[in-house]
């Protein structure tokens, strides 16, 4: 039986390390970007580069996407010379990109009576480092034997892979993540800055507190860089925290379930993106609170 053939859309932060996973554990690759600069890390590691979305769907059996927003995700799936102009049925779409569930679910039933393609929603958390390592978490919405048929592929990107569920459910579950995750990188900017006005080593505070209670990855990663004012070499983007928290509240109010914390979170991440820092790294967020330094 020959190794599925996988088709990649977006070179991103987070598609390219996906990518070059995929090519070391064997599979055949063709990818795709819109800046087709974009695609060189990876063709120089063996990935084939496609002239069109068409095209990468012609030659491949599982379609992968990693995209910024829902309204990307709809442009590359229908939009001319997209996905569902070539796709067909027995195929397989998984979105990786973190999106709105209820833009999934109709997407997906749209392809699905288009042209008889499923679609897994997947979205991902661990961030680049994640990705490089192959220590990804997925949360997967779809169903359960589609998901099934991916383990393979998904077993070079992931420490776990999650069933959450019909599609949808995975997207749901990336929004909780989400608010669990800004939130958390949101007060530890307080922290920093508090910590540095009482006269206490803020670069000090992410050893101190690994392994208790207060610890968490984000801490042991973006903890550092804030109190070093460590800012070059992006790892993830403010934006992307805005976009996933603005989601977090159409949701709740959509279920009419409060969530105040995450609502208070996308205001002051709109804040500091509105600062011109909506491309840069969350560990500039102490800039919201610390003294500005010379």
């Amino acid at each position: 039986m020959h190794s599925p053939r996988i088709g990649f859309i977006g070179m991103g932060l987070m598609g390219v390390p996906m990518s070059l996973r995929l090519l070391q554990a064997g599979f055949p690759l063709t990818v795709w970007n819109r800046n087709p600069a974009k695609t060189a890390t990876v063709a120089a590691a063996g990935a084939v580069v496609a002239g069109s979305v068409a095209e990468l769907v012609r030659s491949s059996d599982i379609i992968m996407l990693c995209v910024t927003d829902t309204a990307a995700v709809e442009t590359l799936v229908f939009g001319e010379g997209g996905v569902a102009s070539a796709a067909q049925a027995g195929q397989l779409l998984v979105d990786f990109s973190s999106i709105d569930p209820e833009a999934t679910r109709t997407m997906a039933a749209r392809l699905q009576q288009q042209c008889g393609a499923g679609w897994v929603d997947a979205p991902v958390s661990g961030g680049v480092a994640g990705a490089e390592q192959g220590t990804l978490a997925i949360m997967a919405g779809g169903e359960a034997s589609d998901i099934e048929r991916l383990q393979p592929l998904l077993a070079p990107l992931s420490q776990r892979v999650t069933r959450m569920g019909p599609v949808g459910a995975g997207q749901v579950t990336k929004i909780c993540n989400q608010m669990l995750v800004s939130c958390n990188v949101l007060v530890m900017a307080e922290v920093m800055a508090l910590a540095e006005k009482a006269g206490v080593d803020a670069g000090l505070i992410p050893a101190a507190l690994k392994g208790g209670f207060a610890d968490s990855i984000p801490l042991q990663l973006t903890g550092p860089r804030m109190a070093g004012r460590d800012f070059e070499g992006v790892k993830w983007h403010v934006k992307t925290l805005l976009k996933d928290l603005d989601m977090a509240n159409a949701l709740g109010k959509s279920l009419h379930s409060a969530i105040p914390m995450a609502g208070l979170g996308a205001e002051l991440m709109r804040l500091h993106a509105s600062k011109g820092h909506a491309d840069h790294d969350p560990c500039t967020l102490i800039d919201l609170y610390a003294e500005p330094r010379p």
